[in-house]
């Protein structure tokens, strides 16, 4: 096989393992719960941690793999990776659990976006269309898999099944990197944003890991609330200091680009709504309707297949009635379809349920499809490596924000009735909820002109400059 085709597969299959092994986990919690002694809730730790670890090391992944090399930086990142998911399989209790999945975002963080890099290094011009088209492949099949495999794992065999897989996968994907990969580095590196990485990573993670304790019956609610303000404090540094650094960890520069604010803040306030939805309804499938870990992941991977169905419709929507229409209008539906699986009941046919979930995750795909293309719509080609480190981050946390905004809600739920054990109203409310939130973010779409984004199916417009700082936030850098 040609190198320009090996390569762009063995980051396929490094994404696979990794978008594998996070939709197979969210069918699992309930049982992972019941085998650690912990309140399913508490499980949101798990995905909340592993998140924020993807938020937090991302916006390193490129200086690292220019100024160490990017065979060696992508093969360390599977090693982390895997001895992570060893960890996971023989955890013992909930802390030690959080940890391991950490450690396994660590790797996950490393992993792909220098996969990414190393195609757009090494790859021909001619040939990167194609080679990019092997990484959406395992990016749309894993969601798919995830639950069914997850569930069926779980219910005929143990959930730790599920994080030793990857041991003999990441043994094939070292030896294969080890191989094929190049290891290109960049000879003039420019410094590192330490402090900015320090201060932005504790900000990141005190703000939604703070904010996933509050609720937890092992931590007292002022402890939650003094890791908030530890990562407010981080965070107003933070922004202090990006104001003054030529080239900080993250851009907040970027934000002055409508399209990319809008693209961006806008995406992540819709991303809370539906980050909640892989941790809901396997916990109301099984905890509320009795299913089986297997029978639940045969409905809910029907989501995933419905985003896979809307790739292949998006662009030539997007092309007939323009970025800011699609984005008002289906930021309706698909919130409508968020706030529907609240009247799910045991009685409710599967057909039924997975008609919604499927015609959910049609439209849900449409609208990330369409903010992920505006966001870069005006973004100048040198400030590109910056405003996809900021959106991935971006996402990450708002997705792990969705899931401890879920589980917050269903804690206060309980706590209204005075009961310990979980119903169906607590699911409900927790549904509408974070569709409330998910339609909100129409607000930043309304404020868009109507030929926003215009240049992505014309390409005649010429690149857009970063804007000139307004004289406020001028004086402030």
């Amino acid at each position: 096989m040609r190198p320009e085709r090996l390569v762009p597969l063995i980051v396929a299959c490094a994404l696979f393992m990794e978008q594998l092994d996070s939709t197979v986990l969210a069918t699992s919690l309930p049982a992972i719960a019941k085998d650690l002694n912990e309140d399913p809730i508490a499980l949101k730790l798990a995905l909340t941690s592993y998140l924020l670890s993807l938020a937090v090391f991302i916006p390193a992944s490129g200086w690292f793999a220019d100024r160490f090399g990017s065979r060696t930086v992508f093969r360390a990142a599977i090693i982390v990776f895997t001895i992570g998911s060893l960890l996971c399989g023989l955890a013992q209790s909930l802390p030690d659990f959080v940890i391991y999945r950490i450690i396994q975002g660590l790797g996950g963080a490393m992993m792909v976006p220098v996969g990414r890099l190393v195609i757009l290094r090494t790859v021909p011009k001619e040939e990167l269309v194609s080679a990019l088209a092997w990484l959406t492949v395992p990016a749309l099949l894993g969601p798919v898999f995830g639950p069914p495999l997850g569930g069926f794992i779980t219910t005929y065999f143990d959930w730790r099944y599920i994080f030793f897989l990857n041991i003999p996968i990441g043994i094939v994907g070292v030896a294969l990197a080890s191989r094929f990969i190049p290891d290109i580095r960049e000879e003039d590196v420019p410094p590192f944003d330490f402090r900015g990485m320090m201060l932005s990573g504790v900000g990141l993670a005190g703000l939604v890991f703070g904010f996933a304790l509050l609720g937890q019956h092992a931590v007292e609610p002022r402890i939650a609330l003094a890791v908030i303000l530890v990562g407010a404090v981080a965070m107003a540094f933070y922004i202090r200091h990006a104001r003054r650094t030529e080239r900080p960890i993250l851009d907040l520069k970027l934000l002055r680009i409508p399209t990319f604010f809008a693209g961006v803040v806008g995406a992540s306030l819709f991303r809370i709504g539906i980050g909640a939805m892989p941790f809901l309804l396997p916990l109301v499938l099984q905890l509320g309707f009795g299913l089986s870990p297997f029978a639940s992941g045969l409905i809910t991977f029907v989501s995933a297949a419905g985003a896979m169905t809307m790739k292949f419709s998006a662009a030539p929507i997007i092309r007939a009635f323009g970025f800011r229409r699609v984005l008002i209008v289906n930021c309706f539906i698909a919130s409508a379809f968020i706030a529907v699986a609240a009247a799910f009941t045991p009685s409710t046919p599967h057909l039924v349920l997975m008609g919604a979930l499927l015609l959910g995750g049609f439209f849900r795909s449409l609208q990330f499809t369409s903010t992920n293309a505006l966001s870069y719509a005006d973004v100048p080609t040198e400030a590109m490596s910056r405003a996809t480190s900021f959106a991935s981050v971006a996402q990450q946390v708002a997705i792990s924000t969705g899931v401890a905004v879920a589980a917050l809600v269903i804690d206060a739920m309980r706590a209204f009735h005075g009961r310990m054990h979980l119903t169906l109203d607590d699911f409900s409310v927790a549904f509408l909820v974070v569709a409330g939130i998910a339609v909100c973010s129409v607000f930043f779409f309304i404020r868009l002109p109507a030929n926003a984004g215009a240049e992505l199916a014309q390409r005649k417009v010429k690149p857009a400059r970063m804007p000139e700082p307004p004289g406020e936030m001028g004086s402030a850098g």
